[in-house]
């Protein structure tokens, strides 16, 4: 029998999330103390080779899941063609209370957004950007695009080297938005921004388990830690 954790715990302003990518983040996400995290994100992209783990881990992990099978062009593990990441999306779908698309993949993943919403999973339209942060107008239309395509929450993480590539990044927290954000920056600025931004507003601030997976990460204790340091 499995379990589904509901989205309303999750996709919820200071929301924090730990990211499962790895044997070591999948241990400690198993031995995670409660109310250090939100929820988990299952980077099921980086298990494609041998997913059997992961999925009998899953109906056990005791907080809301989202499910992710990234694309190449977006940090994605391996090169997964969309038939692959549509195989490996459904046999996840069981025990998510989210799951992330990228903008650039909703089309051809249509139908696995299909499928979530029918169960009432929640649907995360992500953009991510590697190299730098794109202009305000750029960010707006990204923001307006997920909208369209039945975003739940929107998820924009772009690299961040300047002050003004922060402030444009902010600037989304402090606009009205039809959709929730959850915004972030790598690079020079990526930890401050995720301490930033997760008191600004963001909902699914993302953390590492084990080891980081992406520039500017905190750990998630230590991300807790300092949050409490903050709001004390």
């Amino acid at each position: 029998m499995t379990r589904r954790k509901n989205s309303s715990d999750l996709i919820k302003p200071g929301a924090i999330v730990g990211t499962v990518h790895s044997p070591e983040s999948l241990r400690a996400a198993r031995r995670i103390r409660r109310g250090v995290l939100d929820g988990l994100e299952l980077r099921v992209d980086h298990f494609a080779e041998s997913p059997g783990p992961l999925l009998a881990a899953a109906p056990a992990l005791d907080l809301p899941l989202i499910v992710t099978v990234r694309h190449p062009a977006e940090g994605g593990k391996s090169a997964l063609d969309f038939a692959q990441r549509r195989n490996l999306y459904a046999q996840f779908l069981p025990f998510a209370a989210a799951i992330d698309v990228e903008l650039r993949s909703v089309r051809a993943l249509a139908n696995v957004i299909e499928n979530a919403r029918a169960s009432g999973i929640a649907i995360i339209v992500s953009f991510h950007d590697f190299r730098a942060t794109p202009a305000p107008a750029r960010l707006r239309e990204i923001l307006r695009r997920a909208a369209d395509a039945g975003a739940d929450a929107v998820k924009i993480a772009t690299r961040a080297d300047t002050c003004g590539a922060l402030q444009s990044l902010l600037g989304l927290l402090t606009q009205k938005s039809a959709r929730p954000l959850s915004v972030m920056a790598m690079g020079r600025f990526g930890k401050v921004s995720r301490l930033l931004f997760a008191q600004a507003g963001s909902v699914l601030n993302y953390t590492f388990l084990g080891a980081a997976n992406a520039s500017g990460q905190w750990s998630a204790l230590e991300f807790r830690q300092r949050l409490s340091e903050i709001e004390s």
